[in-house]
């Protein structure tokens, strides 16, 4: 809607200063000469505002000039309120920004728009972490932030998963990324995007060099790349399993990152019933995980998987029979 863009256009020249006509264009995914009408009905309104032509030229406020007006609708209000329940906020050390920010946004946000502002932050909230994941180790942001918001490079110290020892990186961070209660460092190492887990990282240090990142590359760019490349990683071993009705939710939930499909209906085998699932994995190792299931979960396919749990399961029935 018209009164929509001009609100936007206001408040994008207030926060920016003076813009080219054809960067407000671009934003607002409009001609540039609708812009130049919207600078026209702005000023018809009574705004100070005003078009310079030329190389240098663009459109701005009149110095000085401010304007109250938050320009959010009751559902912006509602999602922005909402965000307060995200919690990433807390990792950073924004608590406390983070209730004094949305306190003066409430405070200037139209009248008939707070209640329902309000609400949304008490019958809303985003839990980012998963059910039984255990406990987190720490995990210190301050010098990672401190290096993403100067544009410094970083030295780090550390572990891979599964490794003892830890290794020592120089590294060009985008930023950082919280995803499902697990926060990440996205980097480039040697110009090639990487992803460290902040609970890994056993030592940091912000250097004086300036980052060096690739061109035109912006931290939701190599977030893509890394998180396409864990999702869509070759060489996965697809297994078909059936799983007993009695289990299937529990097992659907744990397992739901292996998932490729939804289950197939259950069936009955001979008085027995079964739901079919189908799911993949890095390695045939992994399908061990299955024996939290014990007799609930049968692996139907393919053969080296069944062999894999019959391996393991041997080892267990042995090392018990043994006592240990």
């Amino acid at each position: 809607m018209k009164s929509d863009r001009l609100l936007s256009v206001l408040l994008l020249l207030q926060t920016r200063g003076r813009v080219p006509a054809r960067e407000l264009a671009e934003r607002l995914e409009v001609s540039v000469r609708t812009i130049y009408r919207d600078v026209e009905a702005l000023s018809a309104s009574g705004v100070p505002v005003y078009a310079e032509r030329g190389r240098h030229g663009g459109i701005e406020l009149l110095a000085g000039f401010r304007t109250d007006v938050t320009g959010l609708t009751a559902d912006e209000s509602r999602a922005l309120f909402v965000l307060a329940a995200q919690g990433a906020h807390a990792a950073l050390g924004l608590d406390e920004a983070l209730g004094s920010a949305l306190r003066k946004v409430m405070a200037a946000l139209p009248e008939p728009h707070r209640p329902a502002a309000e609400t949304a932050s008490r019958r809303i909230l985003v839990d980012a972490t998963r059910w039984k994941g255990g406990p987190q180790p720490a995990v210190d942001l301050d010098v990672l932030q401190d290096a993403v918001f100067a544009d410094r490079r970083l030295r780090l110290r550390y572990r891979h998963g599964g490794e003892r020892r830890s290794r020592t990186y120089t590294v060009d961070p985008y930023g950082l990324v919280a995803k499902a209660g697990v926060w990440y460092l996205v980097a480039d190492l040697r110009g090639l995007p990487r992803l460290f887990r902040a609970d890994r990282v056993r030592e940091a240090a912000v250097l004086d060099d300036p980052v060096r990142r690739r061109p035109g590359v912006e931290l939701a760019d190599a977030w893509e790349v890394l998180r396409r490349r864990v999702e869509e990683r070759p060489g996965g071993l697809d297994v078909t399993v059936r799983v007993r009705p009695d289990r299937l939710d529990m097992f659907l939930r744990m397992n739901a990152a292996s998932l490729t499909g939804l289950p197939d209906a259950v069936e009955s085998d001979g008085g027995d019933a079964w739901a079919t699932v189908r799911l993949t994995y890095g390695s045939v190792v992994e399908v061990r995980q299955l024996l939290a299931f014990s007799d609930r979960v049968e692996v139907v396919d393919p053969p080296e998987a069944r062999e894999e749990l019959a391996r393991a399961a041997a080892a267990v029935a042995e090392l018990y029979r043994s006592g240990g």
